[in-house]
């Protein structure tokens, strides 16, 4: 098992590496997008630039290298140019302060020249406890819905929780809390309408998570109910489950002891793949409801074409997601004891 888990972990590095190198590359081949603010700005930008190695910096204009980046005047009256490094270069230079100085770069428009990883550590608490709270809230509601449908099979019940839950997960997470804006804080005041800041009470605070957490985990309720029913369904026609009833369990005894577990293997990559939806989902309602979170600084670095603050959100999210399915693998184990990663025979 410790073998299975060390070559996983590894994998999930590899991977990691790989997704993210890709990206610094295409993204560095796109046009060069100059920082905003006043020529001090601009020129402190530059200059860090240098220190990390993705520019040139000479006293003398060097058009080998080139369309120059910025042209300035230092204090002693020379004038400094900077060209781009070729981009193996730069990606080189990337990997290099990333793991001696774990410098990820600075924000060149969102906040000029203020470190990445400062950006990204002051946001990230928000969409943590944002999708955490919603995955907590989804599964327990849509598995034992999922439950009761399955329990009450071609029943009234069985319809009823079935229709809804087709015409509920047709909608979207941002058409959703559009109506519930709408309903909730405008017309009938009793939420508010963006996410509450810093000075504000923490009962406001709290109100703050209903509207996002809710449409965050509508969709998913309705995903886990679906497939709750149809793979406990399916198990509690199998042939042993039968037998199990023949040899003297009774159907809640069967179904509590057999058919959920058999049935919650299936269940937990479904929960990986709603975590990862909530995730993706997360950066276009933090946008719309103004929570100041990764998935609306993604947006906003896409935006912006602010491409360090881009490469650190992806990082996150690309962690994220292997750290899900290494924890999904390993808990296959536990649900099931039939699979035992490198058990002996």
């Amino acid at each position: 098992m410790a073998k299975y888990v060390a070559k996983r972990i590894g994998l999930a590095f590899m991977t990691a590496f790989i997704i993210l190198s890709l990206t610094f590359i295409l993204v560095k081949l796109l046009p060069f997008e100059r920082p905003v603010g006043g020529d001090a700005q601009q020129v402190a930008y530059f200059d860090k630039q240098y220190g990390l190695g993705y520019v040139y910096r000479f006293d003398t204009e060097r058009t080998q290298y080139g369309e120059c980046l910025y042209k300035s005047l230092a204090n002693n009256g020379r004038s400094n140019y900077y060209y781009q490094v070729p981009i193996m270069k730069q990606y080189v230079n990337w990997l290099k302060n990333i793991l001696t100085k774990w410098d990820w770069g600075y924000s060149k428009t969102f906040q000029p020249n203020v470190s990445a990883a400062v950006i990204i550590s002051s946001r990230i608490g928000y969409s943590i406890r944002l999708n955490v709270l919603s995955v907590i809230f989804s599964v327990p509601i849509g598995i034992l819905l999922g439950i009761w449908a399955a329990l009450k099979k071609n029943t009234m019940t069985d319809h009823t929780i079935s229709t809804l839950v087709m015409i509920f997960i047709s909608i979207p997470s941002f058409v959703l809390i559009s109506f519930i804006l709408r309903l909730f804080a405008y017309d009938l005041g009793w939420l508010p309408s963006s996410w509450p800041t810093d000075s504000a009470s923490t009962a406001m605070k709290a109100q703050g998570y209903i509207i996002p957490v809710f449409c965050l985990s509508f969709g998913s309720i309705c995903g886990y109910c679906r497939f709750t029913r149809a793979e406990l369904c399916e198990v509690m026609e199998s042939d042993y489950l039968l037998l199990a009833r023949t040899k003297g369990l009774t159907r809640s005894q069967a179904i509590m002891r057999h058919a959920m577990k058999n049935a919650m293997v299936p269940i937990f990559p479904a929960i990986l793949a709603e975590f990862l939806s909530i995730l993706g989902g997360s950066m276009i309602l933090e946008q719309l409801y103004g929570i100041p979170g990764i998935g609306k600084l993604f947006v906003l670095a896409l935006s912006y074409k602010d491409y360090d603050i881009l490469f650190v959100d992806m990082a996150i999210f690309t962690t994220l997601g292997l750290l899900a399915g290494i924890l999904l693998d390993l808990s296959y184990g536990f649900i099931d004891p039939r699979i035992r990663m490198g058990a002996k025979k």
